[in-house]
Formats: structure tokens, sequence, C-alpha cells
């Protein structure tokens, strides 16, 4: 994790275990533009698997989107603060959303084992940006806005979320959260175009 700030205000930078074993789930189950917003599908590609038996007693793909949408606002909504911990093999935790539990209950070893190399190569990219300074940008955001305005920036946290996304972009989901692919620091200008505007807005 990377925190930057100032008086009153904080910016973190990190990934997030639970949202990245729910993108495994979701490509996994071939739920193309499920969830809102629609993240673009995980890089590396997770290969779809076909769920209509196991879900045609359940509600089939209808049922299974519609529930990983319920459980994917769920994690959006309550991060930073972790969600409570998958535990198989009865996962009690996604009660009430019987086929996307029995779509985990296929995929949670592949699910766990995929995140864990993610956020072992997340935790090196972002050791490796910290040595180069990479993350200066954001106080730079900050600093230029509060010299726009002529007075300090007002108290916020702004969340992003970091995910191996293909798509290099950031998705604004309000007040004060982005989840963003984690290579997008990386090309300048298109990160500025979708964080600066979001910066400015909390400044």
């Amino acid at each position: 994790m990377h925190h930057t700030g100032g008086p009153g205000w904080r910016i973190t930078m990190d990934t997030c275990g639970p949202m990245l074993i729910a993108l495994y789930i979701r490509d996994v189950a071939g739920l193309v533009g499920a969830g809102s917003p629609a993240l673009s599908h995980v890089d590396p590609h997770v290969r779809a698997a076909d769920h209509s038996r196991l879900t045609a007693q359940l509600g089939g793909t209808e049922a299974l989107r519609d529930q990983w949408e319920v459980w994917w606002s769920r994690l959006v909504a309550s991060y930073p603060r972790p969600e409570p911990a998958l535990t198989p093999p009865e996962f009690p935790e996604l009660a009430g959303l019987p086929a996307l539990q029995r779509v985990v209950q296929a995929h949670f070893g592949a699910a766990l084992t995929w995140s864990r190399e993610q956020s072992k190569a997340y935790s090196l990219l972002s050791a490796e940006r910290e040595t180069l300074g990479g993350h200066k940008i954001l106080a730079d955001l900050v600093q230029n806005r509060e010299m726009e305005l002529g007075r300090s920036a007002r108290d916020f946290t702004l969340s992003i979320v970091e995910m191996p996304l293909a798509e290099p972009r950031a998705w604004f989901i309000e007040p004060d959260r982005l989840i963003m692919s984690q290579h997008l620091i990386d090309d300048q200008q298109n990160f500025l175009s979708y964080v600066q505007p979001v910066v400015e807005l909390l400044v």
C-alpha cells in the first residue's frame, strides 16, 4: 500500500484480495460487462468455462450475473474495510446467492491461487514505484490544484484500488474511490486524464 498525504488529505493506492477473487470468478463464469461500473476483463486472461449445468436449477446465467453483481457491489462499498474472508467449503458469506455459491465452490482454489499471484506481482510493482518515486505525481496533482485555487486542500480521502485489468483506464466510484488498471500510472498522460478531474473535484 502507498500513502500520499498532507494536512487533512490522504490518497492511498493498493490492491484488494477479495476483489481479485471476485474478478476471477466473473471472468471464469463469462459474465462480460457485469457490475457497475463494468470493468474490463483481467490480464492475465482467465478463460471462461460453461456453468449452465452447474447453475441450471438455481436460475441459470441471469441469476448468476445478478448474484455476482450483489457481491461485487458489497465489496466495492465496503472498501477499504475488509469483507469477511470466504470460508470453504460452504461459503456461508454468500448465503442467499446460491448460483454464485455453487460457482465459487467450483473455482475457489484456482481463484485464490490466482489472486495471491496477482497480489505478489502488485507488491513488487509497488515497491519498484516507491524506489523510483513513481507516486510523486499524486502529491503534485494536489499541490498544483492548491496553487490554482489559492488555498489549502479541503479534508478528503481518495482510495485508489489497483487491479490487473486489460484496459488502461480508471473508473470513478463516488464519492471517493477509483478502481484503476495497475499499469495506468506508467502512462502519465492517460493517468492524468482519469485521475486529475477526480483530485480537482475533491481538493
